[in-house]
């Protein structure tokens, strides 16, 4: 039995041969809109595409259906939602019927033309009047059918049919939610007798000399104008050598326009001068080193999902280049097209990716995977050759990527080898080649740091072939994934960076990932939260680790994103009390669009500031610039800021590239003495020791807390789950043990502490002083017993009224801060209420930690409440609820406020690391079991 056309492996069928994209003055007609559609069980679908659909459904074009109430989104990380049965797919395949009218306009020209679909999820149909024009897959690749025959003047109708389950879904297991439907534009274009069928522009640049090369190629002559290099139609194709160009980065990005005309179409052309190539095993660009400080970009609109609006395309390229990224990996498919030509005009490197994944595979070993199984050569080379002849003429795209995840074999490299014949100028990235027989680059995911040094040192464990040993080792090195931002995290991207930096071979990488893909939903409440994996109905999902991205997803900066981007600042400031040493870390820009200013700040309050004189520096060199005197009284701090001397494309005058502080006076406070009475200031205990109030202020507290709810990193994925272990030792269900108390000095309270079933235990002891209004606390903690591993943190919990929500503190802020994850923290002053110091990740986990707290105010509207300092500094959390609630939440609608703020006041927190999907925390900031002293002093305001 012959198969059906959407388990056939083939890539479709009338299709025609695959093209760029082009702004053409040809004429053209949008079909985008309501269309009428009726969702059926099975493939059969309805059959004629000429019945009567007055009935039917309207659905918007781009859309997914299962955002507009037809079937269910769902989502898995690896595994097929089918069964693993090539190139089968089961007869439940949900088939959405497309119909539109339209009216071709009075003036529109005679002869041939072409209907163009640039996305539709996975197989899909054509007809037009009733005349069948095809079939194709590649969900994320343009398919065109030729349509001037059956075309004609007044009303035509189109029919689609869209298969959810093809053949193409064993090539598109991409950690994503499977939704279907057109989800790109359709577009009628006229393709004029004498038009231009295609073009590929290349413009090399020569750093030795400024020249640049164009190399124009053209499937029939043409003329070629680009007035700013003094061309005016010379003819192509051709090659044309300009003694003096300025050439394109993404730091400069500078383009010529032009354009290309025949007797029929003239052609826009958007050029961008730069060569890549590897020198000495160095990712070079334009013969300098380039560094990638990327991410890896899904395409994911919360209400649209990968129908993303020309806007928010705007939207992320602004958002990334404001935080100092450089470089996007298209995970795992090439992007609209129209987000290559912002990459083009902000200046974004890009490693363009193939619509290629089959890590489903893996759960059979890799049986029948298709990137070695000769039947399905022709579709996986189809798939790359229509990204690159789609995105060929884009200056913004530096290398090619085969896919991602889909193992190694012959149809890969016949990828490769297709690529490398067409393109020459481009490297080829593929991280599954780990011997890189037939890739440009050595590229890795999640390799710990020790692995990158090593590699950085060509110090790697050496493959069995040594001539394959060799070649690697003459690669440079890529992290096309790691710091997997999940949740609370990534922890460790400093240490990374500065392997990144230290090295020539390393040529830098890009987190995992862009956006948390969360949907939006209303629970019966009326509350409303993101839904993940299993909030559908899915049988079988991955849960909320579709929720692991750098942004949340209505596109608000997590903390991860504002951490990544002070890591990856590319001007160092490094201050100190007499001098400052900037050093601009560009890869090809000087520091003529940056203005500097330093301020110092007394206890976070600025007492002086002023303009920095720094000399105008090129890419790669520094400057060491004379600072002070400064007015010195108090915990005094100076700041040194780079900043936008005038608008850009992408951010306004002021806009903050890059910053560094030093303290330049840091005295030691005092803490209260011991007084010979027992009545301690402001102080009032209960007969078991514990504090229940501050002056007239309500509290509860504070007690020994080692507990906190583990974050997506911390319950691991491919790295240590700790939070498996903290569970089975019983850290979140403490029981406390007050040994004594004795009112000596003051007042000593002892107290063991441990989970149930265990002797492991702790050992804390309160000893409280107080001075006038002051009421001074050490706590000293002593592990009993041989606890393994880490521990989440260690400090003291305690709560106070509801009312006391404005916290204003001098310390580490504005955002949340940890061990690992502390760089884009200033020492300052700063205000939030207690709402807006959550962090509403997708799965709600440990969030809000701000470090290095010298003294918090937790007021009330009326000015009244409660003062803590530390001796010297202690880390705060505040919530409206628990962290125990905080652990049993599941969405962020499910956290309600109690009556009372949570606090933790810790000595010390455990690292965040990237262990969802990548290493654990880094040995120096990890927890480990051992005596800890924290000092408080509290008062009420």
């Amino acid at each position: 039995m012959a198969l059906p056309y959407y388990e056939d492996v083939t890539p479709g069928l009338g299709v025609l041969p695959p093209r760029s994209t082009a702004v053409s003055d040809a004429a053209a007609m949008t079909l985008d809109g309501e269309w009428r559609f009726r969702l059926y069980p099975d493939g059969a679908g309805a059959g004629s595409p000429d019945v009567d659909d007055a009935d039917w459904d309207l659905l918007p074009v781009p859309a997914h259906w299962q955002l507009h109430g037809h079937g269910s989104p769902a989502y898995t990380n690896v595994a097929y939602p089918f069964p693993v049965d090539p190139p089968h797919v089961p007869d439940e395949n949900p088939t959405g019927e497309y119909r539109r009218d339209f009216t071709l306009p009075a003036d529109w020209p005679a002869g041939d033309a072409v209907l163009r679909f640039d996305g539709v999820d996975s197989c899909f149909r054509v007809w037009l009047n009733g005349t069948e024009l095809g079939h194709a897959k590649g969900s994320r690749l343009p398919a065109e059918f030729a349509v001037g025959p059956v075309l004609r003047p007044g009303r035509n109708v189109l029919a689609v049919r869209v298969h959810q389950w093809s053949a193409g879904s064993y090539l598109e297991d991409q950690d994503m939610w499977w939704l279907s439907g057109i989800f790109r534009g359709v577009t009628l274009l006229a393709r004029p007798a004498d038009g231009l069928p295609d073009f590929f522009v290349q413009a090399d640049y020569d750093q030795e000399t400024g020249a640049g090369t164009l190399s124009v190629r053209t499937d029939r002559p043409a003329l070629l104008s680009i007035p700013d290099l003094g061309l005016i139609d010379v003819p192509a194709p051709g090659e044309y050598r300009i003694e003096s160009v300025s050439p394109w980065s993404a730091e400069v990005p500078t383009l010529y326009r032009g354009t290309l005309a025949t007797a029929g179409e003239r052609v826009q052309l958007t050029i961008g001068f730069r060569t890549v190539a590897v020198v000495d095993g160095v990712l070079t660009v334009n013969g300098r080193p380039v560094l990638l400080r990327g991410v890896n970009r899904h395409e994911w609109h919360p209400e649209h999902g990968r129908a993303v609006p020309p806007e928010t395309m705007l939207a992320d390229v602004l958002l990334m280049k404001r935080h100092n990224i450089n470089a996007v990996r298209t995970s795992h498919y090439p992007p609209h097209p129209h987000f290559l030509d912002l990459c083009d005009e902000y200046g974004l490197w890009v490693v363009d990716e193939c619509d290629l994944e089959t890590h489903g595979f893996q759960f059979v070993e890799w049986r029948g995977n298709p990137g070695d199984d000769p039947a399905w050569s022709d579709a996986l080379t189809d798939r790359m050759r229509r990204m690159v002849e789609r995105d060929k003429n884009h200056p913004s795209v530096i290398m090619w990527s085969l896919g991602n995840e889909s193992h190694t074999g012959r149809n890969l490299a016949a990828m490769a080898d297709w690529t490398h014949q067409r393109d020459p100028g481009r490297p080829v990235h593929y991280e599954g080649d780990q011997n890189c027989a037939y890739t440009d680059v050595y590229s890795r995911m999640y390799a710990p740091h020790a692995d990158v040094d090593a590699i950085g040192r060509h110090a790697e464990p050496p493959t069995d072939d040594p001539a394959d040993d060799a070649h690697r080792r003459s690669l440079p090195f890529v992290l096309c994934e790691y710091a997997h931002a999940m949740g609370n995290g990534p922890g460790g991207l400093t240490e990374y960076q500065e392997l990144f930096e230290r090295y020539p071979r390393c040529a830098g990488g890009f987190v995992w990932e862009w956006i948390d893909h969360g949907i939006p939903r209303t629970a019966s409440d009326g509350s409303r939260y993101y839904a993940y994996g299993g909030d559908f109905g899915e049988p079988l999902h991955d849960g909320n680790f579709i929720a692991d991205g750098l942004v949340f997803p209505d596109r608000t900066p997590s903390p991860g994103l504002v951490e990544y981007g002070k890591v990856i600042e590319p001007i160092r400031i490094e201050p100190t009390a007499d001098n400052v040493r900037i050093t601009n870390r560009y890869d090809f820009a000087d520091t003529g669009h940056l203005a500097f200013e330093w301020s110092v700040q007394r206890e976070g309050v600025p007492v002086a500031e002023g303009p920095l004189d720094v000399p105008l520096l090129a890419a790669g060199s520094s400057a060491l610039v004379p600072l002070g005197p400064f007015p010195v009284d108090g915990e005094t701090w100076l700041t040194v800021r780079a900043v936008l001397a005038s608008d850009t494309a992408w951010g306004d005058a002021g806009h903050e590239v890059a910053w560094g502080q030093a303290p330049i006076a840091v005295p030691v406070g005092a803490f209260p003495s011991a007084r010979t009475d027992i009545r301690l200031g402001p102080g009032v205990f209960d007969e078991r020791g514990r504090l229940t109030a501050i002056g007239d202020i309500e509290v509860d507290g504070p007690r020994l807390d080692v507990w906190r709810a583990p974050t997506d990193n911390d319950s691991g994925h491919d790295g240590y789950p700790v939070a498996a272990v903290w569970r089975g030792l019983g850290l979140h269900r403490l029981r406390h043990r007050v040994v004594s108390v004795v009112a000596d000095a003051g007042l000593t309270v002892t107290t063991r502490v441990g989970p149930a079933a265990m002797d492991l235990a702790f050992d804390a002891v309160y000893r409280w002083v107080a001075e006038d209004d002051r009421l001074g606390l050490t706590v000293d903690v002593r592990p009993i017993g041989a606890w393994p591993g880490v521990l989440p943190r260690v400090g003291v919990r305690m709560a106070i009224p509801a009312e006391l929500a404005r916290i204003t503190w001098f310390g580490a802020g504005p955002g949340e801060s940890y061990p690992d994850s502390h760089r884009a923290a200033r020492i300052g002053r700063h205000t939030l209420n207690v709402d807006e110091w959550q962090t509403p990740y997708v799965f709600p986990q440990e969030n809000g930690h701000r470090a290095d707290v010298r003294w918090a105010l937790l007021t009330a509207n009326s000015g009244t409440g409660i003062r803590i300092a530390g001796y010297p500094i202690f880390g705060l959390t505040a919530r409206r609820w628990t962290s125990e609630d905080l652990d049993a939440a599941r969405h962020t609608n499910e956290l309600r406020p109690t009556d009372r703020i949570w606090l933790n006041l810790d000595a010390a927190q455990q690292g965040l690391g990237s262990a969802s999907c990548g290493p654990g925390v880094l040995r120096e900031h990890e927890l480990h079991p051992a005596a800890v002293t924290l000092r408080l002093v509290l008062s009420q305001i």
